[in-house]
């Protein structure tokens, strides 16, 4: 049902064909290489070369937990008005902590910058980041920068890519976004879904198809074929926004009249335009899907990946849940699905839909057609329209009632279920959620204390199926429901009535409103000329996300105090890294006032380290960064004192780019020997990354026996080798 094309290929006459059976001569090649949708959308906004781009997004996006963050790293490097259009969301700290008032000042902060600097705030509850953005932000052709890893919204023509807040700060300063072109994949798309098929399986077959293999991996995906007239709106969106789940950097897909439905319903048809490839166009390689084939699925603990055909589950639901406590168990210590799943049945206590992906007007609208005349029993099913239109629209068609009728209980738009605020099962019980990710701890739950869940992705048909049906694992094709839904209607003036909408009209005499746990960021000092650092943390796991190294959840409330934050740097992979980091950044600080590193350390080392080095930590890990964008993955380490990583490869470009804008060395290595409490020690540093040296030669000290290692660096832009000289991004614009 999904193929894979290695290599160069053709899209022409809607089919895919392999370069070396289409025989192209040279000069048609390079024009179809210019043919694609991406191309033209790309160079619309470069003012770099071919290669090299430099990318000036139309506007920016960001949710409660990254704009505080951002805003104050803009204001440390001389912000003074938004200079694009900027909307700040509120869908990920909406839940005030009980007792305390942390969040709502994040929310008051924001509003006074939106109106200080001239953006737009989104209030809580009101609609998830991305589709508040899709109803309102979108036009064919345009280019949008998220600090949310899922800012997707290709299926709507434009172009969009989730990245870390330092990303966003450089936009705000008037500076682009630098990046080496990317490879474009085309997506072919043929086919119609059978009844009871929804977005989440088409998105799961795909990134169980492609992830573990790297195969789209900071690439853009383009969407094409004869089977995306087959597609709603909701459903393209829902198979899009799931792509950053593949590893790709961007996606766009081919437009027609169900596109130009959409913006005529949200009153912006004068956004829409027709994007189509050339014919040909060359693509880097391809998919293709065939939607008819495609199955209900489900991704089990704790990879989006890790997804297979619910048939297939419950055929073999010993055998398959067995494997997946081996793999949970490497991540964490005794994990143990629920007695409830095992000895032959598989029954469920709890469903979620809800999200960018999961809370559409037409998932959820199926979803109560599957309960219609059924009751959830025992199945405790939560669901979240993903915006107040969506809501009002599912209300007035009759289907809130009919959910609620049924046993659910339907709540406001809220990201939390996607990352672990609320909906928390009992320990050892595994919930099935139609939200983008089920990695460890994304359901809430808190291994320090004993408490272990998790989640299953699924789609809202299925889970809708499975709760009619008392909690028992139910595809939804064997569901018998009336597909038909009522049309949307969009009502815009709730937005009118409650969003402000300062875009381009900055009020400099606004105050910003701190609260008690906004705090400034503390100061970074440029990189040394020689370094000697420690490794605070080895991971040995395959694969580290940012949710291991700056856990989501309960840190939601800290995200705009960098100092208490770093407190949670990997509490829940290595809890001793925090006193680790700390004990050698309280040594580097006392050489600053002393002006030498101590003798007992320097004995430790076994080496000559000359006297102007540097003494910091350093994390030491496999694959990097896969997940979230959230740029605290790499500040808390900074905060902590840390000076690099080493790793044997970034899982993602925007986790990459978070390290380097928080001035963090990412160093590669081929052979992973490292050991807590090594050392690392390199010279002239500095030097190297002048001459823009992708060799870096050290000396790595293990248990006292003192080798000659050479790392990597791949090659830094000019301005990123400006960045990690200055200390950080901060340092570098006050620099300027």
């Amino acid at each position: 049902m999904i193929k894979l094309i290695r290599g160069g290929a053709y899209y022409t006459e809607g089919t895919v064909i392999k370069e070396n059976v289409a025989f192209m001569v040279e000069s048609k090649k390079q024009a179809a290489i210019k043919g694609t949708i991406s191309y033209g959308i790309l160079n619309s906004h470069n003012s770099g070369s071919d290669n090299d781009l430099k990318i000036k997004f139309d506007s920016l996006v960001s949710h409660d937990i990254t704009y505080v963050g951002i805003i104050q790293t803009a204001k440390a490097s001389g912000l003074k008005e938004f200079p694009v259009e900027y909307t700040l969301t509120n869908c990920h700290n909406s839940l005030c902590a009980v007792g305390g008032t942390v969040n709502e000042d994040d929310h008051v902060f924001g509003l006074s910058a939106a109106k200080k600097y001239g953006g737009n705030f989104v209030p809580p509850n009101l609609a998830v980041i991305h589709q508040y953005v899709r109803e309102v932000q979108t036009k064919c052709g345009g280019m949008i920068l998220g600090s949310d890893s899922h800012t997707r919204y290709g299926a709507l023509g434009t172009m969009a890519v989730g990245e870390g807040g330092g990303e966003l700060v450089k936009q705000l300063l008037g500076q682009p976004y630098a990046v080496v072109r990317p490879q474009i994949i085309a997506v072919c798309l043929k086919g119609k879904p059978k009844k009871g098929v929804g977005p989440h399986d088409v998105a799961l077959e795909l990134i169980a198809a492609t992830f573990k293999k790297g195969f789209l991996k900071n690439k853009i995906l383009e969407f094409v074929g004869s089977g995306i007239k087959n597609l709603s709106m909701d459903f393209r969106c829902g198979v899009d926004v799931m792509t950053t789940e593949t590893g790709c950097l961007s996606t766009v897909w081919e437009t027609d009249e169900i596109t130009r439905d959409f913006y005529k319903i949200h009153g912006r048809e004068g956004d829409f335009k027709e994007l189509h490839p050339a014919d040909p166009a060359y693509y880097d390689g391809a998919v293709i899907i065939d939607l008819a084939r495609v199955e209900p699925m489900i991704a089990l603990p704790f990879h989006p990946s890790n997804a297979l055909p619910i048939k297939e589950f419950i055929k073999n639901a010993g055998d398959v849940i067995a494997e997946a406590e081996s793999a949970g168990g490497k991540l964490l210590n005794n994990f143990k699905f629920a007695d409830e799943i095992k000895n032959g049945s598989v029954t469920l206590c709890q469903g979620v839909i809800a999200g960018c992906a999961g809370g559409s007007y037409e998932n959820i609208a199926e979803a109560a057609e599957i309960l219609r005349g059924a009751g959830t029993g025992g199945f405790s099913l939560s669901v979240y329209p993903q915006s107040q239109p969506v809501f009002k629209a599912l209300v007035d068609g009759g289907y809130i009632s009919q959910l609620i009728s049924s046993g659910a209980v339907v709540k406001p738009a809220f990201c939390g279920p996607c990352f672990g605020a609320g909906d928390t099962p009992a320990t050892g019980r595994l919930s099935i959620r139609h939200v983008t990710r089920n990695f460890e701890n994304r359901e809430g739950s808190k291994p320090s204390e004993g408490q272990l869940s998790a989640v299953a992705l699924m789609d809202a048909r299925s889970i809708a199926a499975t709760a009619a049906n008392g909690g028992k694992l139910t595809p939804a094709t064997e569901t018998v429901y009336v597909k038909k839904i009522k049309k949307y209607f969009f009502d815009g003036s709730i937005y009118e009535n409650r969003v402000y909408s300062g875009a381009g009209k900055p009020d400099k005499d606004t105050e910003l409103v701190y609260g008690a746990n906004i705090t400034d960021w503390p100061e970074f000092p440029p990189l040394a000329k020689n370094i000697l650092l420690k490794a605070a943390a080895v991971i040995e796991d395959e694969v580290t996300t940012t949710d291991e190294l700056i856990p989501s959840g309960e840190t939601s409330a800290y995200r705009s105090n960098p100092e208490r934050l770093a407190e949670f740097t990997l509490s829940r992979k290595v809890p001793e890294y925090v006193s680790r980091a700390k004990e050698i950044k309280a040594t580097e600080a006392a050489r600053i006032q002393s002006g030498e590193l101590p003798q007992d350390l320097l004995s430790e080392t076994g080496i000559k380290i000359a006297p102007d080095t540097a003494y910091g930590s350093f994390i030491a890990a496999k694959k990097a960064g896969d997940g979230s964008a959230r740029e605290q993955a790499a500040s808390c380490q900074k905060v902590l004192g840390g000076m690099a990583n080493i790793v044997t490869e970034y899982a993602t470009k925007r986790y990459r780019s978070n390290v380097i804008n928080w001035g963090i060395l990412p160093l590669q290595c081929r052979k992973y020997d490292f050991k807590t409490g090594d050392y690392i020690y390199i010279e002239n540093i500095t030097g190297l990354i002048k001459e823009n040296c992708t060799a870096i030669p050290a000396k790595h000290v293990s248990e006292g026996k003192v080798k000659n290692v050479m790392l990597e660096m791949l090659p830094f832009t000019d301005e990123e080798k400006k960045i990690m000289l200055a200390g950080c991004l901060i340092n570098y614009n006050r620099n300027k």
